[in-house]
């Protein structure tokens, strides 16, 4: 019998960040949740702490709602988990679906995860890999490890792309104000 890999933790989203390639939009959405138990709701999920948590309250499949005031694109979705730490509560499978609102969501990804230690990140991008543009992105957790109820997720990030052009322009019309508003002596 073989044991199935675990799943190999991805870079520190902050990383990304960094880059200059990303930015996490995650505050420009509105959270909902299927269920939580008191004080571990979408505060805990968006907190930048890996010690607190969102903890489901009720029967599977358990949900989070991420929902956005305008279409918008969305180029990676980052999901932290730990094993070690929360054992049967660590979702097994996790469905990530993408619509303009609960009526019409499609999955784009299914996640097998086996053990996951670290952060999961999961492109959100089309059939010519391009970041999807979505009103809202929607996580199931169908299962978790060792047929546990009730599931934990301890941080979720969203991340658009920034484009070149747009940065390019801003520093553009910054060079050109500044400009505007010398004076020489």
């Amino acid at each position: 019998m073989t044991t199935p890999n675990k799943t190999p933790p991805g870079a520190d989203p902050k990383q990304l960040e960094r880059t200059g390639t990303v930015r996490e939009i995650g505050s420009q959405a509105v959270w909902s949740l299927s269920s939580c138990k008191p004080g571990f709701g979408v505060d805990q999920l968006r907190d930048d702490n890996l010690e607190t948590y969102w903890q489901s309250d009720g029967s599977q499949p358990h949900l989070v709602n991420i929902q956005f005031r305008r279409k918008t694109t969305v180029k990676t979705l980052c999901i932290y988990a730990d094993y070690k730490s929360d054992e049967s509560y660590t979702p097994s499978k996790i469905s990530v679906r993408v619509g303009n609102n609960f009526h019409n969501l499609q999955e784009i990804r299914q996640l097998e995860l086996v053990e996951p230690s670290g952060w999961i990140h999961v492109p959100l991008t089309d059939t010519h890999k391009k970041p999807i543009r979505t009103f809202m992105i929607q996580i199931a957790v169908l299962a978790n490890h060792q047929n546990g109820r009730d599931t934990h997720m301890r941080q979720i990030k969203v991340y658009t792309p920034v484009e070149e052009s747009s940065i390019g322009f801003f520093c553009l019309m910054t060079v050109c104000m500044d400009l505007a508003f010398m004076t020489v002596t």
